[in-house]
């Protein structure tokens, strides 16, 4: 118990994470099509109009793989108070969010782009704090 007191906020934010790539990631394999469909419109009149589907797998990816490592990092601080595979999911947590930062960008999609980056931000200072 002392452990999820003396890193609560990590945990928090390492929680924040795990819900918000592992439902990302859920919701792209439960409406591939739709997903798809919706992105290629999207990115129609961009240099990305020809790998919608590669770079949507390539998302999906990342954004299970970022909140398998921000889930099991919970664990990790629980049990022994440290959590470098909750580092490890911090970092490329805010690297996915990068890369989709500049979807929105390239895509010309401002609004989009400024919610990506409330996401952002907490995610770098949990990388901060993990340090």
């Amino acid at each position: 118990m002392d452990n999820l007191i003396s890193n609560a906020t990590e945990i928090l934010l390492l929680v924040f994470l795990t819900i918000t790539f592992l439902q990302s990631g859920i919701d792209k394999l439960m409406d591939w099509k739709g997903n798809l469909g919706w992105l290629v419109g999207h990115f129609s009149k961009s240099i990305f109009k020809g790998g919608v589907p590669l770079l949507l797998g390539i998302i999906l990816f990342l954004e299970m793989l970022s909140g398998i490592l921000c889930g099991v990092g919970i664990f990790q601080f629980a049990i022994d108070g440290e959590s470098s595979i909750g580092l490890f999911g911090a970092i490329l947590s805010a690297i996915t969010l990068l890369l989709l930062l500049l979807g929105q960008r390239v895509a010309k999609d401002y609004e989009g782009a400024r919610t990506i980056v409330v996401y952002l931000i907490p995610t770098v200072f949990l990388v901060y704090l993990m340090q």
